[in-house]
């Protein structure tokens, strides 16, 4: 199964190191938020990736292509040009970095990207948030449920548009949780079938075409309790840097 991620937002601007680079490839941890998020998938044997680009995109192909250099020691001879890899590391992942311009809408990158997914379903994941979401969990309602489409929902953080769910299911705009629940909001990990594609026009608004599919009950929901967090300002980053400092990442299963 295939885990797209969207990559295709405009600069960065967490820290001043990172400004002016995608936003995905800003360091958490000394690794860019791209590859906590992949090493996340990864333990879950989830090794095939689709990286929806946009800004920037060679600053991305570059790190990939050049993946195994930034993890290895290496000796250069610059008389020679010739470079020595010493114990090569790298990792067991497929990544196809894929252009979706510059100004695409979300619901567009997914599109774009159609022709890379050859599985019945695949997952959609943003490259700017963090969570320890069991996949597996997820994968088997979604399975089960025989929808179209599941989205992940979370607690929101305070700056986050609520979503209404009940029973499992994302309610329509305009709609109310009337169970008393309280408050969910999209947690950026999402399950589709192969079919959601014919319901996507070639730029549009994915929660907007997820709510219209809401009303043919198209959409089920995973309701994520743990740790889930977008990383949106400076403040989080010196957030994220103190948790690993004194926990870990509570988002990789495998430290």
């Amino acid at each position: 199964m295939k885990v797209v991620i969207l990559a295709g937002g405009l600069k960065s601007a967490i820290d001043d190191y990172d400004e002016g680079i995608p936003k995905p490839m800003a360091e958490v941890g000394e690794r860019p938020i791209l590859w906590h998020i992949m090493k996340y998938f990864s333990s879950y044997g989830l090794n095939e990736f689709v990286i929806c680009g946009g800004y920037k995109l060679d600053d991305i192909k570059e790190y990939f292509t050049d993946y195994y250099l930034y993890q290895s020691d290496i000796t250069v001879d610059l008389s020679t040009n010739k470079v020595e890899i010493h114990e090569k590391r790298t990792e067991d992942w497929k990544v196809t970095i894929a252009d979706t311009g510059l100004y695409s809408s979300v619901g567009g990158r997914v599109k774009r990207v159609e022709k890379y997914i050859d599985g019945e379903m695949f997952l959609v994941v943003y490259g700017d948030c963090l969570s320890d979401i069991d996949l597996d969990s997820l994968l088997a309602q979604h399975k089960t449920s025989g929808k179209m489409a599941t989205i992940c929902v979370a607690r929101p953080t305070g700056r986050n548009r609520p979503l209404a769910v009940r029973d499992g299911l994302l309610l329509p705009d305009g709609e109310t949780d009337r169970g008393g629940s309280g408050a969910w909001t999209d947690a950026c990990c999402m399950v589709f079938n192969r079919n959601i594609f014919s319901c996507l026009p070639s730029e549009c608004d994915l929660l907007e075409q997820l709510q219209k599919l809401a009303k043919k009950d198209e959409v089920g929901v995973y309701r994520h309790q743990g740790f889930w967090m977008p990383i949106e300002t400076k403040r989080d980053k010196v957030y994220l840097e103190e948790l690993i400092k004194k926990h870990g990442a509570p988002w990789i299963r495998w430290q």
